[in-house]
């Protein structure tokens, strides 16, 4: 088979390694790709949001599957073009994706079907929002309503704190994202992330990970992207996510499939869990990145097949086939982020690292410079090991992280540390 991979990030690098591992893959092509994807891949200049340019590419290229790792492309309905041109594609339609590109959508469909999730208000004016603030008090987590690159949450514990928040996002800090929002009611418990292969009737779960969004240990700091991710997620019992596929994602995609959306791709289901009852916390419509480098060291070569299947509709046929193990992925990332952040930093010691099954550094936000391997992103490295032990998983992760020599890099010193305690 050939295969595209359309993105740049870690979690591209970690969906190309497993493809890889695949024999049906005769030759792989990864858009735009970066450092470390270009070392294993293709990586030809593509605009990935250019649906005609993309089927064009694959027409000329006899690509068989286009694997769409990042919201941008699904959001831009790259997907509705390839299947249209009669390309087999892995990921939802532009109305699918809306249950990520638009948090009022998702709760317009969590009310529909009844699926548990956070109380809400949903505003297009920053004068409504702030009066509902003022009336309803704090803590409340205010949302931009569109895709903000997952930086466009905040935790307000006070007031004060809730209406600036709203005056950033309405001020444009966040771009279109911002242009409305939703303030939820703050929710308790244990964070974790379901995954969900669906191709329109059948639902398959593919794995659980949790991820650590604070920038500094301890769950410190400002949110980020994610700074690391181990899978699976203990707190993700099966009894939890059997009532995750019950109560939340099973009603989901049946409204989503009774509006005349059959909802195909990847479901990223992101959950607060109390208590044993699972409620929703968002959509994503895409692999979790850095859940994704976790779950594609555990999946490895079944992964192509399970994707495959997904964007042919023959789910049915499909079963995961789990190892008794645990992986873990430590983002290292430029110091300063999620804030302001340097470019063009050298990182050494990447050649000496093994890379195999249970070793390796997936590449986020890297670039090639006269020969050398720079920094060109605020998360840099994916530094990601598995194990028998999540505890061994750890160490091995860590290690590696000892062997990178990048000064200018910085990672939390205690992912796992929840499932560990």
């Amino acid at each position: 088979m050939n295969i595209l991979i359309l993105g740049g990030g870690g979690r591209e690098h970690a969906l190309a390694w497993a493809v890889l591992q695949n024999p049906k893959c005769d030759r792989l092509i990864v858009a735009p790709g970066n450092a470390g994807i270009a070392q294993i891949a293709e990586c030809p200049v593509l605009d990935i949001l250019d649906g005609p340019a993309v089927a064009g590419f694959c027409a000329d290229n006899a690509v068989d599957l286009v694997i769409i790792g990042p919201e941008a492309p699904l959001a831009a309905g790259i997907a509705d073009d390839l299947r249209a041109a009669g390309i087999s594609v892995f990921g939802p339609s532009a109305e699918g994706s809306r249950l990520e590109t638009s948090k009022s959508f998702t709760k317009t469909i969590c009310s529909a079907c009844g699926a548990p999730t956070a109380g809400y208000g949903h505003f297009t004016t920053a004068e409504a929002a702030r009066a509902h603030v003022r009336d309803r008090g704090a803590p409340v987590v205010v949302k931009a309503d569109g895709l903000a690159a997952g930086k466009g949450v905040i935790v307000a514990q006070d007031t004060a704190t809730a209406l600036a928040a709203i005056d950033d996002m309405f001020s444009g800090e966040f771009g279109a994202a911002g242009a409305e929002v939703v303030i939820e009611e703050v929710m308790t418990g244990e964070e974790a992330s379901y995954f969900v292969l669906c191709d329109g009737d059948t639902a398959l779960p593919v794995g659980t990970a949790q991820d650590h969004k604070r920038a500094f240990d301890g769950d410190a700091g400002p949110n980020t992207g994610g700074m690391g991710a181990y899978s699976p997620a203990p707190v993700l019992t099966d009894a939890v996510a059997q009532k995750t596929m019950d109560e939340i994602v099973t009603p989901t995609l049946a409204e989503l499939a009774r509006r005349g959306t059959p909802y195909q791709g990847i479901l990223y289901v992101g959950l607060m869990i109390e208590d044993g009852q699972p409620r929703l916390v968002e959509y994503n419509v895409r692999f979790g990145d850095p859940e994704c480098q976790a779950l594609m060291m555990r999946l490895g070569a079944q992964a192509l097949d399970l994707m495959q299947a997904c964007a042919e509709g023959r789910l049915h046929e499909m079963s995961v086939n789990w190892a008794e193990d645990h992986a873990m992925t430590v983002v290292m990332a430029a110091k300063g982020y999620p804030g302001a952040y340097e470019k063009g930093s050298v990182i050494n010691g990447l050649d000496d690292l093994p890379e195999d099954s249970a070793h390796m550094v997936f590449h986020a936000g890297t670039a090639w410079q006269d020969g050398r391997i720079v920094a060109d992103g605020g998360r840099v490295l994916n530094v990601t090991a598995r194990g028998a032990t999540l505890a061994e998983a750890q160490e091995r992760a860590y290690g590696l992280i000892d062997r990178i020599d990048w000064p200018q890099g910085m990672y939390r010193s205690d992912i796992g540390w929840r499932a560990l305690a």
